[in-house]
């Protein structure tokens, strides 16, 4: 974080405030820009980045901030140093509290993120990256079987915990599978539901029938083609296997 001392010089914060007297008729491309940024760091939620993002996050927070609360006047700006003292400190507070959460947050063991908007995880141990590549995860595709049943092929986002682990893990169908494929659904345990070789080697379970497994469909990986579960290559899914523990966390976005 050292490289945002400079930030919070007096000499920086009127540099800002030349710059609205300047473009002030450019308000609304900062804000679209500010959105922008803070899109990219919510989709960055690392910590590493975390500290980068801000860098490019302040400068236009801190025009948008005095744009709104300063009024303009044949272009000059009644700000005190004061003001501007206290402003910079607000700001370095929150910096501190997010920095508190950050590591609070982050798990000292393994773990892994994955981007469903990206189709990518990154495995984790602490704020080490170990692996990041191409996953597969909710294709958000709409079944219908008439008017009484519907499924939305979504992976579900937010924290989860691994429920368990199994090895050469056999796939129970279910009912959307058969209606899928236009077919009758079969009695709850009869032998078309059940299929062998089809999720790898591995499975690790997150729970609500959801799971991280392999595929027979490794060039589809990148894309959004699964019914809802995280689909890995053979080796990825070996190394999330074995890094991961029962309990191990897992977060999706």
């Amino acid at each position: 974080m050292k490289n945002l001392n400079s930030i919070f010089r007096p000499e920086f914060i009127k540099k800002q405030v030349e710059i609205i007297i300047i473009f002030k008729s450019r308000a609304l491309s900062y804000i679209g820009i500010l959105i922008d940024k803070a899109l990219l760091l919510v989709k960055s939620y690392y910590p590493e980045i975390f500290s980068i993002a801000l860098i490019f996050i302040i400068p236009l927070f801190i025009r948008l901030i005095i744009m709104l609360n300063m009024n303009f006047k044949n272009d000059v700006v009644n700000i005190s140093l004061d003001e501007i003292n206290n402003a910079q400190e607000r700001i370095k507070k929150e910096i501190i509290l997010l920095d508190k959460k950050l590591v609070v947050k982050t798990p000292r063991s393994y773990y892994l993120v994955i981007n469903s908007a990206s189709n990518e995880f990154s495995l984790y141990k602490g704020t080490q990256v170990i692996k990041s590549d191409k996953c597969s995860t909710g294709s958000y595709i709409l079944l219908k079987n008439g008017d009484q049943q519907q499924w939305m092929f979504k992976t579900p986002k937010g924290e989860f915990r691994i429920q368990y682990k199994t090895t050469s893990p056999v796939w129970k169908k279910p009912d959307w599978a058969f209606i899928e494929e236009g077919i009758p659904v079969p009695s709850a345990n009869h032998y078309s539901r059940f299929e062998y070789g089809v999720l790898g080697d591995y499975a690790l379970s997150l729970g609500h029938g959801y799971l991280i497994h392999g595929t027979l469909y490794q060039r589809f990986l990148g894309l959004p083609v699964t019914h809802g579960c995280i689909r890995l290559n053979d080796e990825n899914l070996e190394l999330v296997y074995r890094s991961l523990s029962v309990g191990s966390k897992v977060f999706i976005y």
